[in-house]
């Protein structure tokens, strides 16, 4: 019988039938995988089964294909402590969302786990609103975040030079169809056809709306390479994320 342990994140829950549920986790060492929770319906497993719970998870099937079970133990529940925050509980639905949706299944990615598990604990531990200008506020990471998971399935944005002059400062745009930076005096009249490229992603200046602009280019190419693909919208609480930053940030700019 295939079994084995490893630590997971939850990353979404399904009902199956009227008592048990499939559970969806990024684990450390075998990635994405899927399993029934029996009994996963039921209130004594809802606090387990929570997006972005840390749990340890034995996984046993007959057969190496087969949908197998999950034991299920609870270490940490990030959405727990952020229970009064709309806004930081939106980023952890959202980052669970976009790994459940992204990643393949059963392929390893440990790097993506432990920089996944790294944010929900960065979400859930920082500050609402941190002001040391040596240390990034959560909504930063997050963002920084989204352009590795992009990087992670194939899909990198490349923002270290210039694709038309090869210059490495003063770039301003990207290409929303390769996904290359342009410099700020290389765009001419196409400018208004390209995304703004934010200070926080190597922009040449801060800009106004720097969070939203941020979400809104890494929310393109998310739904251009991955969602519109199979005819599906960003997930519900991506779009929520986006929504609550506009309306958070909207005086600053």
């Amino acid at each position: 019988m295939p079994d084995w342990r490893d630590r997971g994140l939850i990353l979404a829950v399904r009902p199956h039938g009227e008592t048990h549920a499939i559970a969806s986790l990024l684990t450390r060492e075998w990635g994405r995988h899927a399993g029934l929770v029996h009994g996963g319906m039921g209130r004594a497993a809802k606090g387990v089964l929570q997006p972005g719970n840390l749990v340890q998870a034995d996984w046993r099937a007959r057969l190496e294909g087969q949908l197998g079970s999950w034991q299920l133990d609870l270490e940490k529940s990030p959405s727990a402590l952020v229970l009064d925050d709309p806004l930081r509980l939106a980023a952890i639905g959202a980052a669970c969302g976009l790994l459940d949706a992204s990643l393949a299944e059963r392929e390893p990615q440990e790097n993506l786990y432990q920089s996944s598990a790294a944010l929900l604990d960065i979400i859930a531990l920082s500050d609402v609103e941190n002001h040391d200008s040596k240390r990034r506020p959560w909504l930063e990471w997050y963002l920084l975040w989204e352009l590795e998971l992009l990087a992670a399935v194939g899909f990198a944005i490349h923002n270290e030079c210039c694709t038309l002059t090869g210059e490495t400062e003063g770039l301003a745009y990207i290409s929303p169809r390769t996904g290359r930076a342009v410099h700020h005096q290389a765009a001419g009249e196409y400018a208004d056809r390209l995304l703004p490229l934010p200070a926080l992603f190597g922009g040449w200046k801060q800009l106004n709306n720097e969070h939203e602009a941020a979400l809104g280019l890494t929310g393109h190419f998310l739904s251009r390479h991955i969602f519109s693909v199979v005819n599906q919208d960003l997930p519900q609480a991506r779009l929520r994320l986006a929504y609550l930053v506009a309306s958070r940030y909207k005086d600053t700019r």
